[in-house]
């Protein structure tokens, strides 16, 4: 214990070893205690049964490392604890190698990148995942993420395989949360959290991050896909174990940090955008009787100022999945893009909910979708002309759960992915062209037509024809409704 007394003989000082509890990427070997020790003397009693890591505070913190191999001191100071010190005998909760970060560049998790540093002893790596969210909010990320301490930013564009791998599968299964939901954050959670999954693997990363809060359903999201592509990648939830409680908290940190504090205006609403929608959450929506207030809205137009002329649009599907507009043929990212344009024009697709979020609460939010809102309606209208009844009704019956399992983030449950199955062959013969007028923030189907359709004309009709013979209802009426009549009967004592 010299090199303890050689530092200090302090009179107080703070004690705090850590080891393996619930939920934390810790050695196996650390030992757990925290309270204050009068001396350096009786911490040399207690240093004794440490066989991991020691970090002592009262103006300098020190490491004791495994085996007596020394003591690693740290000077602390009013401007923050000196990260990279830290990092190169782990950090003050574990060591881990190399993190990928979930990063937006917002304040958030800007903050991230230097407390898994000092708190890991890691290098991160920040990823972006492009799904549409807007060029706005990509510009400038590399030098943001740098400047925060992150060794490398990764970008990848998401934008067609976010489409046709996880909305155009939603959109044929008919999947909508609790009757208006129509799952766009839900959507690109996966897509995301996969994505990260393969640069980890790429970088050699042992674990992966996001800045998703204690509250919400989107932790739920990325760490099921986590668990289902690699369970052997530590996941790190800052907000889950930090003390940082609020903006002026993230703000503080950041400054002692000297990391850049991101100065574009903070929002008065927590929103999510993507390529498939627009989530608003936050402020007065807070409260379920106040009304959203017009300047909230970003891809849609109020509808009473939307074009007094009506516009006709026709949708191309094959097997369930949209492929053309007014004839011409489209990548998905593509098309759901322009139909977010023309929707958005005439005021399409604004919902406003009180939806139960997985962990237990009720939330109130305000979803823009007006593109998705265009082809929900155009897909389920063909169903009504080349599915028959009990299809339908089994498939509208699955699609309830499918939804549920999405917005929980069980993507790639096995469970959803035998559904899609299911649903990707009964809508084989979902083919044909649906037009919608789009008039102020309504949807109307004006026509549809399928080679497929099980409508025929020469039956529907109430001209006589001959494969429809009227009098034969009569029959089966008195057999269908044979047990309503014998009930009758034994009720009448008949």
């Amino acid at each position: 214990m010299a090199q303890f007394k050689a530092i200090s003989l302090s009179s107080s000082i703070n004690l705090a070893c850590y080891g393996p509890k619930r939920n934390t990427l810790l050695h196996s070997d650390n030992l757990i205690c925290s309270r204050k020790l009068s001396t350096f003397h009786e911490l040399s009693g207690k240093s004794s049964s440490l066989h991991g890591n020691a970090i002592v505070s009262n103006n300098v913190c020190m490491t004791l490392t495994p085996k007596n191999q020394g003591i690693q001191a740290v000077l602390s100071s009013n401007s923050g604890t000196d990260v990279s010190t830290v990092t190169k005998g782990g950090g003050l909760r574990g060591k881990l190698n190399k993190v990928v970060l979930a990063y937006s560049g917002g304040l958030d998790t800007s903050v991230i990148v230097p407390w898994l540093r000092e708190n890991y002893g890691c290098e991160v790596v920040c990823f972006t995942a492009d799904v549409g969210q807007g060029i706005k909010e990509l510009d400038g990320l590399e030098a943001k993420a740098k400047a925060s301490g992150a060794c490398q930013l990764v970008v990848k564009d998401l934008k067609e395989e976010f489409v046709k791998d996880y909305i155009f599968p939603c959109l044929r299964a008919g999947a909508i949360y609790e009757r208006k939901y129509l799952l766009g954050t839900s959507m690109a959670r996966p897509v995301i959290a996969k994505a990260m999954v393969d640069i980890a693997r790429e970088v050699g990363a042992d674990a992966v991050s996001h800045g998703c809060t204690g509250k919400g359903n989107d932790q739920v999201r990325f760490e099921l896909t986590f668990f289902a592509l690699n369970p052997e990648l530590n996941v790190v939830a800052p907000w889950r174990e930090w003390d940082i409680t609020g903006r002026e908290d993230a703000i503080e940190y950041a400054k002692k940090h000297n990391v850049p504090v991101p100065v574009t205006k903070k929002s008065i609403y927590s929103r999510d955008r993507n390529l498939w929608h627009l989530s608003h959450e936050g402020d007065i929506l807070e409260d379920p009787a106040n009304e959203p207030k017009e300047d909230m809205y970003m891809m849609s137009v109020d509808p009473k100022d939307a074009p007094d002329k009506p516009q006709y649009v026709k949708i191309g599907i094959e097997s369930g999945i949209p492929v053309s507009l007014d004839g011409k043929t489209y990548l998905p990212a593509e098309l759901l893009a322009t139909l977010n344009e023309i929707g958005g024009k005439h005021g399409i697709g604004r919902i406003d909910m009180v939806e139960n979020r997985l962990v237990g609460m009720k939330s109130r939010g305000v979803y823009e979708t007006p593109g998705g809102t265009i082809l929900f309606n155009a897909v389920r209208e063909l169903e009504s002309l080349t599915l028959d009844r009990e299809t339908i009704q089994v498939k509208d019956s699955l699609a309830l759960k499918y939804a549920e399992l999405v917005y929980a983030g069980r993507w790639f449950d096995p469970l959803r992915e035998s559904m899609d199955a299911f649903m990707e062959k009964i809508t084989e013969t979902t083919t044909g062209s649906v037009t919608l007028k789009l008039y102020k923030g309504s949807v109307s189907v004006t026509g549809r037509t399928s080679a497929y359709s099980l409508y025929r004309e020469d039956i529907s009709s109430f001209e006589s024809g001959d494969i429809y013979n009227q009098a034969d209802a009569a029959g089966f009426i008195r057999l269908y409704g044979l047990p309503m009549r014998v009930r009758a009967m034994l009720n009448k004592g008949i």
